[in-house]
């Protein structure tokens, strides 16, 4: 069997992985992916190359350093107004953030790569498009007190396989990518690398 590495220190992807039965070892890739996201945004990429180039970067890091290994990448950016929002670093900005985003619609671009050897051998890009309800102030408040600093790690400041789902009217895409993870495609590309079984 071909090892998997996961090169994030995402807590979802990893139980996504588990979950799914996927044998892996996680070794975080430790890029500076607000140093990299505020370049590629001055040099006008968009979201879905700012993605594409954070997943891809963290996955041949990895896979630079273990040549021998399967190394998968990922990245996530939330789009809101046409414009790229980074994580909130405290529950005062995440308060803000959820404020913002209450009632209206959004997007999250979620980007996997698969290197080895430094070389990209698999890709993959979701979009989806997710529309909060117009929740109120003591909702949010309890929300919030609920919660914590827990979803400080959610660029969106939720967690749709928990209580975050509530804040939700509609969404439109693949729920997995919307964790993180393509979980399905990426599947058949560990099945096609022999990382599971056929």
């Amino acid at each position: 069997m071909t090892i998997l590495v996961l090169a994030s220190a995402s807590a979802v992807r990893a139980r996504l992985l588990r979950e799914a039965g996927v044998p892996f070892e996680v070794r975080p890739a430790g890029v500076d992916e607000d140093e990299i996201k505020t370049s590629l945004l001055a040099e006008g990429a968009g979201p879905a190359a700012i993605a594409d180039a954070l997943a891809e970067l963290k996955a041949v890091r990895v896979s630079t350093k273990h040549p021998q290994t399967l190394v998968l990448g990922c990245d996530q950016v939330l789009v809101f107004e046409g414009k790229v929002v980074d994580k909130s670093p405290n529950l005062i900005e995440a308060r803000a953030l959820l404020q913002r985003l209450r009632g209206k619609q959004h997007v999250l671009v979620t980007s996997c790569v698969l290197a080895k050897g430094g070389s990209v051998i698999w890709r993959r890009r979701e979009e989806a498009a997710l529309r909060m309800r117009p929740f109120g102030d003591k909702f949010l408040e309890d929300y919030l007190s609920a919660e914590g600093e827990a979803i400080l790690s959610s660029v969106g400041c939720y967690h749709l396989e928990g209580r975050g789902a509530q804040l939700f009217e509609q969404v439109q895409g693949d729920y997995f990518a919307v964790l993180g993870l393509p979980l399905i495609p990426l599947l058949a590309a560990l099945r096609e690398h022999g990382v599971i079984e056929k």
